[in-house]
């Protein structure tokens, strides 16, 4: 796992409890949080300690919670080295067209892995694939190469590099984690490799009981 200071993984703590106090919802009021978190300067305080991992965007008085923060706190531990990758994650584009995608996979780095979208299509056939997720041993280095064939950096890119930590291993919990981890739509993810291939899992995250029985209806019908 990713070493986080003792401090660090404390305010981890008090975020994970601060937003599994709210209520889901798309966006919150940073007014509205004062009944949970007791005072403004203390849902600043409980923000930031989930936006260091990429679990939480303030904005203005707004924010928004990615779900992975109201996984067991057990559970979020383990998605540290996932939030992080995630978080410092860099997207690419050339033509902005599936050519991207493929002109990249026919150069992946040596010891590259694939993750999310594609990995999980793969796995499960159930969402159709949108974004190529990479881990990379050298981001930069690969960075400069995509460069060199053209791609820009951005926010609007097909292609997005992972740095690999000691951590990472290619391997379906890797998946499965980098899926709750995300949020959004590969909680689906997660939940159809959950369904899949539960027998080979060694963590199991909890899921909203309508997105898992929207999971089991759909997979019963793919061919």
């Amino acid at each position: 796992m990713h070493v986080l200071s003792q401090q660090m993984l404390s305010g981890l703590e008090e975020g994970h409890s601060f937003a599994s106090k709210l209520s889901p919802r798309i966006s919150y009021s940073v007014k509205d949080a004062i009944l949970i978190a007791g005072s403004i300067p203390t849902v600043y305080r409980r923000l930031h300690a989930l936006e260091i991992l990429g679990l939480a965007t303030v904005h203005r008085g707004q924010f928004q919670i990615n779900r992975a923060a109201r996984q067991p706190i057990h559970i979020l531990k383990q998605l540290i080295p996932s939030l992080l990758a995630l978080k410092n994650a860099r997207r690419f584009g050339r033509k902005y067209h599936i050519s991207d995608i493929n002109f990249f996979k026919n150069n992946l780095p040596k010891n590259s892995f694939v993750t999310l979208d594609f990995r999980t299509w793969g796995l499960t056939k159930y969402q159709t694939p949108q974004d190529f997720y990479v881990y990379v041993d050298d981001i930069e280095e690969t960075s400069e190469f995509l460069k060199l064939n053209g791609f820009s950096e951005g926010t609007r890119g097909y292609i997005v590099l992972l740095q690999k930590q000691s951590s990472s291993k290619n391997t379906l919990e890797q998946v499965y984690l980098d899926c709750i981890a995300k949020g959004g739509r590969s909680i689906l993810d997660a939940i159809a490799i959950g369904i899949k291939y539960s027998d080979q899992l060694n963590v199991k995250g909890q899921f909203n009981i309508d997105d898992i029985l929207k999971v089991q209806s759909d997979m019963q019908i793919l061919p």
